[in-house]
């Protein structure tokens, strides 16, 4: 399975991305129903039923009574429903800058957990070959005290030196099963399947000369921006409110068969008698909503311009540092060993010089795989920071592919 389709897999098995989806269509339809005009008001009525006296209850005989039937229309204004159906559309953006955050945690995670199963195994193989070199030891220490050419302490040290190899071994095999416990949170079953060898970590989209303009695209940035964008939408909304709207009704009323009936037609428009303290106060507590919002993007942006600016000298740094591991340091290691085993087998050096440089050997190469470990996971913060520099095609990986 290679981190492709790992990332595929996650995707596909993904509930958070469906629910942000929903959310998203959930605010365009809402913006369709706000742009419409508020249904009509059906009203049905008796007005002026007598209630005493020889006309008590009836409808016909009082030339008063009458049977009413009323429809009554709000004109909304039509910038304000605009305005309303705008703010849903912005909510809309906020659902769909939610899923970009979502998908580009889901990638980073996702492949941070592939990333840490293949590490995990590699310090399993290397400890395996190491465990396997070290057992010589113990045939070469023993056949040495059986011709008396050696002490046996030397049998004991070399057993013990593979015994801790074997321990170091097993505390890794606890490792990789972990790792592939978390794998499998994102993954599912195919966590069990064996990995492919990693993509190339040397190179990454992100780099320092133009990290402020990447970054603008930013899952946590365009969040913030979405959320700016309802608050001023929301603002818009206010100051549409500070022009009312207009109520229009028409009531026919039928009374008794010797009197008229008649029409009636009524306008209500709301008397904003005190715009300063009500209107006007809404409007400006949204528009310094709005500016809260727009603070807030322009902080978060620092940070995050600050976090990848760190992560990309760090992960600089570090494959400085791997360099100097494969040129010098695992090579030096290496060697020191070889002459260790050259000066035992030829009698001017002791078993425990071996097993001291073949300790170092080993630290040496795990430290190694450890740091290489570490600049894979900064890779990824950084490969997967922004998801429009990524795609996955979104399909499950055939057996085949895996």
């Amino acid at each position: 399975m290679t981190l492709d389709k790992a990332l595929s897999l996650a995707q596909l098995r993904s509930r958070q991305l469906v629910g942000q989806d929903a959310a998203a269509a959930a605010a365009r339809e809402m913006a369709l129903a706000a742009g419409q005009l508020p249904d009509p008001t059906l009203k049905v009525g008796v007005n002026n039923l007598p209630v005493d006296g020889a006309e008590r209850f009836s409808l016909t005989r009082d030339f008063m009574t009458m049977r009413s039937v009323g429809v009554m229309q709000e004109f909304t204004r039509g910038d304000k429903r605009k305005a309303r159906s705008a703010r849903f559309e912005r909510e809309a953006g906020v659902a769909d800058a939610g899923r970009a955050l979502a998908l580009a945690n889901l990638r980073r995670d996702t492949a941070a957990a592939w990333l840490d199963r293949h590490y995990q195994e590699r310090m399993r193989e290397l400890l395996q070959v190491q465990r396997a070199e070290a057992a010589l030891q113990i045939e070469a220490a023993d056949a040495a005290y059986r011709g008396g050419r050696g002490p046996q302490t030397d049998v004991f040290a070399a057993r013990s030196a593979v015994a801790l190899i074997e321990d170091r071994v097993r505390q890794t095999d606890i490792q990789v099963a972990t790792a592939r416990t978390k794998l499998a949170r994102w993954v599912g079953p195919d966590a069990d399947v064996s990995l492919a060898p990693p993509p190339d970590l040397a190179t990454t989209p992100l780099q320092s000369g133009d990290l402020e303009t990447h970054l603008e695209h930013h899952p946590q940035v365009m969040l913030a921006a979405s959320q700016e964008a309802v608050a001023r939408a929301e603002a818009d909304i206010a100051r549409s409110n500070k022009q009312p709207d207009w109520s229009v009704e028409l009531m026919y009323s039928q009374r008794g068969s010797a009197y008229s009936n008649m029409v009636s037609i009524n306008v209500s428009v709301p008397l904003q008698w005190d715009q300063t303290n009500r209107q006007d106060r809404e409007l400006s507590a949204r528009l310094a909503l709005a500016e809260q919002m727009r603070a807030q993007r322009e902080e978060i942006t620092r940070e995050h311009v600050t976090e990848a600016r760190s992560w990309l000298q760090q992960w600089q740094g570090n494959r400085g540092r791997l360099a100097h591991y494969d040129s010098s340091l695992v090579p030096l290691a290496a060697e020191r060993t070889q002459a260790s085993i050259a000066a035992y087998r030829g009698g001017g050096g002791s078993l425990a010089g071996v097993l001291e440089a073949r300790r170092i050997e080993i630290d040496t190469r795990m430290e190694r795989l450890r740091l290489e470990m570490e600049t894979a996971g900064l890779w990824a913060q950084l490969q997967y920071l922004i998801p429009a520099f990524t795609s996955t095609s979104g399909q499950a990986p055939t057996e085949q592919q895996r």
